[in-house]
């Protein structure tokens, strides 16, 4: 459970899953139905004041004040994009730093979600590998990014306007290596006490961290998509390092074990790939990748990389990404390429970086009015 940083006593109540909720109503002495009851009101009115609980005796809600509470990730800047995406800095419990990233469409509406501060999988092309790993954000801190996202709707008091439809696991971080606390999210992000966003819709992205993937196939039923990003070994451990000790043939034979265990013939792995000028971007490559796909239940997501500061890499232009979609439709495989969004707030793919907090730093508060994501990124 998680403790208040500040008296080290009070329980957050906003990353538990409808279970834990029981048990802990349960273990105060009340019935369990009471979970119910504050799911709804954190997660469907945005309520997190106990004391406008109105359902809830007045003894339970002092109860409550004196032992728990409901604390949501502190936002410390919001940027918004000319193409309506929105970026928000958050500060973690701990004093580290996460981004994540609101991507309207339409109807939808997209929230990328991180799930630790940094990454220890240091991939070459991303800019949050380059800051190391710091730590792993709570269950609290991972659904939190969906209800901040949600309350900049006004959903929660005017019952009206746009929710969050789609929840993506591809923020800062490697999800399976924040395992428990990332499938209780994903678990409350689904609960129809939670927040009912159909498992279809909720998707985590893993490098490869077979292991964690094989248990993922045993705790789990959200869509899987898989950074893959290269076409044989020798060139993805380049890329993604944790290829050498998970090779693609390990990758793509767990994946397909996780599909299995989904006992749906209609679900397709989304395969994740970077598009690196002169790096990945050759029709060799894209032959090379088409003759690994095909018989492999997949859709194709082509990305064209994202520069950030530092990067020896660049963008292939726009004949090149053609030609590599085209070599794969041709080749029979379902192919999109994902329009770059946000760039102009360094909030595209493989561009976010929050800040790197120093171990001696981690007690520092922010100041509101003079935090720029792009200067942080540049002092990196």
């Amino acid at each position: 459970m998680n403790k208040n940083s500040d008296d080290g006593e009070r329980i957050n109540l906003l990353g538990m899953t409808r279970q834990r909720l029981e048990s802990f109503f349960v273990g105060i002495k009340e019935k369990p139905f009471r979970a119910k009851q504050i799911m709804q009101w954190i997660h469907h009115r945005g309520i997190i004041d106990f004391n406008e609980m109105s359902d809830m005796s007045l003894k339970l809600r002092k109860t409550l004040s004196q032992i728990a509470e409901i604390r949501l990730p502190m936002v410390v800047d919001e940027r918004k994009s000319a193409d309506g995406t929105r970026k928000w800095l958050i500060e973690t419990s701990g004093g580290g730093v996460v981004e994540s990233v609101l991507i309207p469409s339409g109807n939808r509406a997209t929230l990328c979600v991180s799930s630790q501060v940094g990454c220890s999988l240091d991939c070459s092309f991303c800019s949050t590998g380059k800051q190391g790993f710091q730590t792993d954000l709570s269950s609290a801190e991972i659904v939190g990014q969906l209800w901040l996202a949600n309350k900049s709707f006004d959903v929660f008091q005017s019952g009206k306007g746009r929710m969050v439809t789609n929840v993506v696991l591809m923020g800062m971080g490697e999800p399976l290596l924040n395992f428990d606390n990332v499938v209780s999210a994903m678990n409350l992000m689904m609960d129809d006490l939670g927040y009912g966003i159909s498992k279809r819709r909720v998707t985590l992205s893993t490098a490869g961290v077979v292991p964690q993937l094989d248990r993922l196939s045993r705790e789990s039923d959200v869509s899987l998509a898989i950074s893959l990003h290269a076409p044989n070994d020798h060139l993805r451990s380049q890329l993604v390092p944790i290829n050498r000790k998970y090779p693609i043939a390990e990758l793509l034979s767990s994946a397909r074990r996780y599909l299995s265990s989904l006992n749906d013939i209609n679900r397709r792995v989304t395969i994740e790939y970077i598009l690196i000028a002169g790096v990945n971007d050759q029709l060799e490559h894209a032959i090379e990748l088409s003759k690994l796909l095909k018989s492999f239940p997949c859709k194709i997501n082509l990305i064209p990389f994202n520069p950030f500061p530092g990067s020896i890499y660049s963008r292939p232009s726009k004949r090149a990404i053609s030609r590599f979609w085209k070599t794969l439709v041709d080749a029979g495989l379902i192919v999109t390429i994902r329009a770059t969004r946000g760039d102009d707030i360094d909030a595209a793919c493989g561009q976010l970086v929050g800040r790197v907090i120093d171990r001696t730093q981690r007690s520092t508060r922010y100041d509101k009015t003079n935090i720029n994501p792009v200067n942080l990124r540049n002092s990196l």
